[in-house]
């Protein structure tokens, strides 16, 4: 491993680089805490590296030699400093360990016990105490609290855990937060017949974190694909950028834990609309992530995209060429239920194809040949030869005596686009073409469902790669910050600054200002309370629409008098917006990944339809359209019924000027525009709620 991006400018930094490489793919390894009794975590360590091709030492206090190799006192009277001290001791010793460490030389640590943060205050301090022993010195530390690494290509099992050291040398990189998942995913990748080019569990992370893995990983020889297990993400934007740059190199399969967890935020709709687990699967995704479900489709889908990935691309063509009608229709039909393209073949390849095969077969795609013939390898060649077709996906039940699958898809591999290929049948019928198949690098997967996995994880990655290589709109510039309280009338002049439009409305004080007001707007108006200490005027009785008469609006003023306000007698008249769409467009400044953007329907009803999509701003055009895209009402923007057809590119302006605002003042802590009315005449913003972060 190399890492990518080294800053000679800051030593420490890249000392602290250097020894993360020093310490995932060591070449000596110093085990302290070494036992010759099997029953002691020392004992199992030393066992467990056996193989290790470079050097390995024992450190104890009253030994001189265990399990035939030599033993020294402490780590300080080493005589070289290795590469990385496991620490096998109880957690009240390991801070002087690492200090001694960090003297010496070392380049990495690994704790196996725990007695950490995990476990209380007094944990906790010894955990801060290791982290700035490594601030300080650019020691590094995996864990504690975690199973350890495996690096097969180093012959280094620095896990203990029984069968990781059988795990096979291969291209798949597996970093999770938890020890657990990452022997649970080397496991099912083994299964797979994946080899495993790394495993590491994070565990307490203190000082080794998701980043620092992706980073080196990046530039492995070693690695082809990364699956990645996230639980909480504490330093997001850092994530984010980092996964900005790798994935572009190589493909990112992740699982995201804690689905159930909304969060909450105080007093916007847009808070409650983005919960945790929404805003890393969001951020992930617009870093060029593939987010999968559960622990079976990460290795799955990590073994498919391990033998190569689409090309960039906005749209896919899928082809499928099956030996059985019904599971042929079962993958068409999954396909086109996740959005993916299954384009009709091209006249030529139909009419070739159909010389091929018996008449009443269906041949434009999916392509069922009816049963495996001696046709078949030739099929599946010229349908993956069509202009069309990005991807060809195969299936076909096991038939030893009519079918060899790498015979058979040889030639459309040949053509270099990725065939994929599906099967069911006997275990001992399987394990030879499985086989034949992993040489020729063609992925195989073993049922219709997990090839239409396979489909969707290719084409994610293309399109997220096809939108990376875009450039952005609406970059930051310098502004002037803002300070004081935001109420409706300020926020929209706001909006107005970064070219979102709002009704024609005025700003009262006082019935008469009211009065003098309404008679120069069109009728109807909508009377609001004008108060920054407000925020959710509708449930407060402070906003009366279809006010068209001076009694009507004497009548909303008496109601608007009664709300209890630190600044009665505000109010805003706007002239009423046509009917049309309610989107929510608003914007939240998240703690670990820093300014969010959420699209959703908007109105009253926001949180109760729960139907948004959130991204990391700023944003581009293309992750506007996703983010439309993933609307369950996107019909609604497109004409359903009596309602108009919306502007997306309106939507898309907003959007975007929303991610800018939050981009360029770093004192708001919460936008929204709720709702953004789209109609004929564009978009407008009925409401405007700004709010600053403390201090401001």
């Amino acid at each position: 491993m190399t890492p990518f991006d080294a800053d000679a400018a800051d030593p420490l930094a890249s000392k602290r680089r250097q020894n993360l490489q020093r310490l995932l793919t060591p070449r000596s390894i110093a085990v302290v805490g070494a036992s010759a009794d099997p029953g002691k975590a020392g004992s199992q360590a030393m066992r467990s590296l056996s193989r290790f091709p470079g050097k390995l030492m024992a450190v104890h206090p009253r030994e001189r030699e265990i399990q035939g190799f030599p033993c020294y006192p402490s780590l300080s009277v080493l005589p070289e400093p290795v590469d990385l001290a496991i620490l096998a001791i109880p957690a009240q010793h390991c801070v002087q360990a690492a200090r001694d460490a960090a003297a010496r030389g070392v380049g990495g640590i690994f704790i196996i016990s725990g007695g950490f943060g995990e476990s209380g205050e007094a944990g906790q301090a010894l955990q801060e105490q290791l982290a700035e022993v490594c601030r300080s010195t650019g020691l590094r530390l995996l864990g504690p609290n975690t199973s350890g690494f495996v690096n097969p290509h180093q012959a280094c099992v620095a896990s203990f855990v029984p069968g990781v050291g059988q795990l096979a040398a291969g291209r798949v990189a597996v970093v999770a937060q938890s020890g657990g998942i990452n022997l649970t995913l080397s496991f099912l990748l083994n299964r797979l017949g994946e080899g495993i080019s790394l495993a590491v569990g994070l565990g307490n992370a203190v000082d080794v974190g998701s980043a620092d893995v992706l980073s080196l990983l990046g530039d492995d020889p070693h690695t082809a694909v990364i699956a990645l297990h996230l639980e909480g993400v504490p330093q997001g934007r850092h994530l984010f950028e980092t996964l900005k740059k790798v994935t572009p190199k190589k493909p990112v399969v992740a699982l995201v834990a804690g689905r159930s967890d909304i969060g909450e935020f105080a007093v916007s709709h847009t808070g409650n609309l983005i919960g945790s687990w929404e805003r890393t699967a969001a951020a992930l995704t617009q870093a060029g992530v593939v987010v999968v479900d559960s622990t079976e489709e990460l290795a799955q889908a990590a073994a498919v995209l391990a033998a190569g990935r689409l090309r960039p691309n906005e749209r896919n063509g899928f082809a499928v060429v099956t030996g059985q009608a019904g599971p042929g229709l079962l993958i068409v039909d999954g396909l086109k239920t996740a959005g993916l393209f299954v384009p009709e073949l091209a006249p030529a390849t139909i009419q070739t194809i159909g010389t091929l095969l018996p008449p009443m077969t269906y041949v434009k795609n999916p392509v069922d040949t009816g049963r495996p013939s001696p046709t078949f390898p030739e099929i599946v060649r010229h349908v993956a030869a069509d202009p069309r077709i990005d991807a060809t996906l195969v299936f076909a039940l096991s038939e030893p005596s009519v079918l060899d699958p790498a015979k058979a898809l040889r030639p459309a591999v040949a053509l270099g686009k990725p065939v994929v290929f599906g099967t069911l049948g006997m275990a001992a019928d399987l394990e030879g073409p499985l086989a034949s198949l992993r040489d020729l690098g063609i992925p195989a997967v073993l049922s219709p469902e997990r090839l239409v996995l396979a489909a969707r994880c290719l084409d994610a990655d293309a399109r997220a790669q096809w939108r990376l290589a875009r450039p952005l709109s609406g970059q930051a510039g310098v502004v002037e910050a803002l300070s004081g309280k935001f109420d409706e009338a300020r926020g929209k002049e706001l909006l107005a600054q970064y070219g979102i439009r709002s009704p024609q409305r005025k700003l009262c004080v006082g019935r008469e200002q009211a009065l003098a007001a309404f008679a120069g707007l069109s009728k109807p108006v909508v009377v609001k309370i004008a108060a920054a200490d407000v925020a959710h005027k509708t449930e407060a009785g402070g906003v009366v629409l279809n006010v068209r008469t001076d009694a009507d609006l004497r009548q909303a003023l008496d109601a608007i008098a009664r709300i209890p306000t630190a600044t009665p007698g505000r109010v805003l008249l706007e002239e009423m917006a046509p009917a049309g769409v309610e989107l929510i467009v608003g914007g939240v400044r998240d703690p670990s990944w820093g300014p969010c953007v959420v699209i959703g329907l908007g109105g009253v009803t926001a949180e109760a339809m729960a139907d948004s999509a959130v991204r990391l701003a700023p944003l581009g055009r293309e992750d506007v359209n996703e983010m439309l895209a993933s609307l369950r009402g996107k019909q609604l923007l497109d004409g359903f019924r009596n309602l108009p057809v919306c502007d997306r590119g309106a939507i898309a302006e907003a959007a975007i000027a929303i991610g800018r605002a939050l981009m360029e003042h770093p004192e708001i802590a919460e936008i929204e525009i709720n709702p953004l009315r789209m109609s004929q005449d564009g978009a407008l913003a009925l409401d405007a709620l700004v709010v600053l972060r403390s201090g401001s």
